[in-house]
């Protein structure tokens, strides 16, 4: 059996023997990318990530190609299949490491026993694809970027269980800890947990030199509680709740979420996150998601804290951003209905209700009229029936279509301001720090080609004719000086939706922060509705 190795160095072994790998660093870089999305991918979009500069891009594709063919094919077995516009790969038969990892772990870390576990976490400890990174391939450079903080959450999530079994065993559980802070340098409980932990396990003095280098480390952080730090290894803080989680909040180490990847019905890979206990609510996405960085952003965690109290939240990464494949081209409505339904099918739920926020509204919506045996309850937060280019107001359509110009432009530069312009719309009266995080979070969560691709296909977006389809007990909420959607958009869902109920909210935010003094009247309206 062949073997493809991705974690670690990349390497191709057949019949136990290393083979040695095409000298071109690209050619390899072609190979990590099509195993790790077997396709098919358009030829011009691999030129585009991978030779941006030779005359002849197709060409050193073909070269590539060529070199690939005499690595990994083997005799009737092509693995590399490939036509005039596309290029895909072909898993069938090949043992490739990443793929037995993510399959091993489908089911839960819960479920696999100790020994595996810590098998799978030394494995892991090696990295995704070392030493891959392509100089002047910002695309590519993206893409490895992506893939990697997928599997360092992988391999985080591995620690969190192995530190929460061998919490009773501090010396056991030391090395795992040591290994989470390595991988979360920035997350206050887990230097602490590590601090904690070498105490009870006897070791005072390697204790003492964590806090040094802890304290080196966190002091860059604006708004950290050093002095945590120190009560720790003085032995005298309060009990440590258990497995770290997020740098600012403590109180949620027990509800850690859990992430799980599906395929869409064209292929895409959707990634997305359980968390929580009780009867489920599953939300939709909207502009730009990243499971992970969402979690634990101010943006977006009391958001997400405060709906999964007492409930089971599915929330997902539609394809292009986040944790799921950034290389498509189709961001239609219709593909985006396909990502939700995708997610419905790999929880298994058969009926639930519905949040949608902003553009996931639409999407709601659609879904909701389609399949009114699922839906219990809709929940539509910031949204509307009709895209910007649906309207029929040219001011708005020059607008946007200016916005996207500024977005192909500047939005991957490491200057803010082009980013900054969303920000003000989504969150005008939000704190300095949550503003900067959604800068930040724009940035990484898509590339600049994508955000403008996905503005565009919202601008077609028109779900009027579907409203009064909607079977579903509905509950609207809008803000009444919202800048991103007009408030009439809002009042436009609700009286089209049979009996839908609107609640307007006193804030010029289209996304809520919690210090606004609509939030905490938003999730009240929002539970009482799940209660009722």
């Amino acid at each position: 059996m062949m073997e493809i190795r991705l974690i670690g160095d990349l390497a191709v072994v057949k019949s136990g023997e290393l083979l040695p790998l095409p000298n071109s660093r690209k050619t390899r870089g072609l190979l990590a990318y099509l195993v790790l999305n077997p396709g098919p991918h358009r030829r011009e979009r691999i030129c585009e990530m991978l030779w941006q500069i030779p005359d002849d891009p197709r060409g050193s594709l073909r070269w590539s190609l060529s070199k690939l063919r005499g690595l990994i094919d083997e005799g009737e077995v092509k693995r590399i299949v490939a036509d005039r516009e596309t290029v895909a790969f072909e898993s069938a038969g090949a043992d490739i490491d990443i793929y037995s990892l993510r399959q091993a772990l489908a089911s839960g870390v819960e479920s696999l026993a100790t020994a595996k576990l810590a098998e799978f976490a030394s494995i892991a400890s090696q990295g995704l694809l070392r030493g891959a990174d392509l100089s002047g391939q910002p695309d590519f450079d993206q893409f490895l970027s992506r893939e990697r903080e997928a599997f360092r959450i992988l391999r985080r999530d591995l620690l969190f269980e192995l530190i929460r079994r061998h919490r009773d065993a501090p010396a056991d559980a030391v090395p795992w800890l040591q290994d989470l802070v390595e991988i979360e340098p920035y997350s206050l409980q887990a230097h602490i947990a590590l601090i904690e932990t070498l105490i009870k396990a006897g070791r005072k003095p390697d204790a003492e030199r964590q806090l040094k280098a802890s304290l080196s480390v966190l002091s860059e952080i604006d708004g950290i509680d050093l002095a945590a730090l120190r009560y720790a290894a003085a032995g005298k803080p309060p009990a440590s709740t258990g497995v770290p989680m997020s740098p600012t909040r403590p109180d949620d180490q027990l509800r850690t979420q859990q992430l799980r990847f599906c395929k869409a019905a064209d292929g895409t890979k959707i990634a997305y996150a359980i968390v929580g206990e009780g009867p489920p609510l599953i939300k939709t996405a909207n502009w730009l998601n990243h499971l992970d960085f969402d979690w634990e952003s101010p943006v977006w965690r009391h958001v997400f804290r405060g709906l999964s109290d007492g409930r089971l939240l599915i929330r997902y990464d539609a394809r292009g951003n986040g944790l799921s494949d950034w290389d498509v081209e189709d961001f239609s409505l219709e593909r985006q209905v396909s990502d939700l339904e995708a997610v419905v099918e790999a929880v298994g739920l058969e009926r639930f209700p519905l949040l949608g926020i902003s553009q996931g509204c639409a999407i709601s919506v659609e879904f909701a009229a389609r399949y009114p045996e699922k839906v219990t309850k809709l929940i539509l937060l910031g949204g509307y029936p009709r895209g910007w280019n649906r309207v029929g107001v040219p001011e708005v359509a020059r607008q946007t279509e200016a916005m996207i110009t500024l977005v192909g432009i500047g939005w991957g530069r490491d200057n803010p301001a082009f980013r900054q312009m969303f920000t003000t719309m989504f969150m005008p009266d939000a704190p300095p720090e949550n503003q900067t995080w959604f800068n930040e979070l724009q940035r990484i969560t898509t590339t600049p080609r994508n955000a403008a691709s996905l503005i565009r296909a919202l601008g077609e977006v028109d779900v009027t004719s579907r409203l009064a389809e909607v079977r579903a007990p509905t509950l609207v909420l809008h803000a009444r000086n919202d800048m991103r959607v007009p408030f009439n958009s809002g009042r436009e869902l609700a009286s089209g939706i049979p009996g839908a109920r609107f609640v307007s909210l006193d804030s010029k935010n289209h996304i809520l922060p919690e210090t606004d003094p609509a939030w905490p009247v938003l999730l009240k309206e929002i539970n009482e509705f799940l209660a009722e």
